[in-house]
């Protein structure tokens, strides 16, 4: 089973290269960030854009692979975004991962610029027009488009993703129409589960969203990611904790499970200690 961290983008450099070096060190497989103007109960704290995060931290790692967990249609346009994903693949030399979703209706990214909740039919339909454009522009030289959302009028891809056809896909998918986009896009599946106070009863939602998911996919091979942090249990709050939540992933049919770098306080707080102890107990022997 592959793991991987999430890095949140809060830190100024100086505070953050280390952490991105550390995660290739302690032999994580995947590190990632959110891609966000602002985020939660961090909106008012500081917070730097996804791109250029990520391109600085392929600029420190050499073997680690790095994405966004998860963009989204909220503030993201798919021409300039897709420009700066190949830059991305480009300088991390292959290693770039897309993370993508259909963004929360009323977050933060949308208030900000002024937009109105859309309801769940027309975000995920926007979704939709959003992945079909980004595969478009990623694979095609030339790419013009008239959506109901978005429009790209010959757009070049010049020179291409250094990975071909392009850079991979993990699609956050926890309904059935989401989930049949995963399932034709996606190299890649990515879900929080269900939202539970119980920890328990978090696990029987991911369960369910797994069969579910098996059912839409069919032969299609499709890595399955499972983000342990969603659960109402942070899961670097012990070793024994994290092992656990790894051992019931495996069993569920997830390739690969996503943790969060532990924070002093507030959301995802935890130890630093826990996650070495993580890094030299459980990650050599997966």
């Amino acid at each position: 089973m592959r793991v991987g961290i999430v890095i949140l983008p809060e830190y100024r450099w100086l505070l953050a290269e280390p952490k991105w070096r550390a995660a290739e060190t302690y032999g994580f497989d995947h590190a990632w960030t959110y891609d966000h103007i602002g985020w939660r109960s961090l909106v008012d704290g500081p917070w730097f854009d996804a791109v250029p995060t990520l391109t600085a931290a392929a600029m420190v790692t050499r073997r680690i692979r790095l994405g966004t967990l998860v963009a989204s249609p909220n503030f993201r346009h798919p021409v300039p975004f897709a420009r700066s994903l190949l830059a991305l693949d480009d300088v991390s030399n292959g290693r770039m991962i897309l993370g993508v979703g259909a963004g929360t209706p009323a977050g933060y990214d949308n208030h900000v610029l002024g937009g109105e909740p859309l309801a769940p039919g027309p975000r995920v339909e926007r979704f939709g027009e959003f992945v079909t454009q980004l595969d478009a522009l990623l694979t095609n030289e030339r790419t013009t488009i008239h959506g109901e959302h978005y429009r790209a009028v010959d757009a070049r891809s010049a020179p291409g993703c250094v990975q071909h056809p392009r850079l991979p896909f993990v699609i956050a998918a926890n309904g059935p129409r989401t989930m049949r986009l995963a399932a034709r896009f996606g190299e890649g599946w990515v879900t929080t589960g269900k939202p539970a106070d119980d920890l328990d009863a978090w696990w029987s939602g991911v369960a369910e969203l797994a069969r579910t998911f098996d059912d839409i996919t069919g032969e299609r091979p499709v890595d399955r990611y499972l983000s342990l942090d969603s659960a109402p249990v942070f899961s670097l709050s012990s070793v024994d904790c994290f092992g656990d939540a790894m051992g019931r992933a495996r069993e569920l049919g997830f390739t690969d499970v996503v943790c969060h770098w532990p924070r002093p306080d507030g959301v995802y707080a935890g130890r630093l200690n826990v996650l070495e102890r993580v890094a030299a107990e459980i990650l050599p022997y997966r």
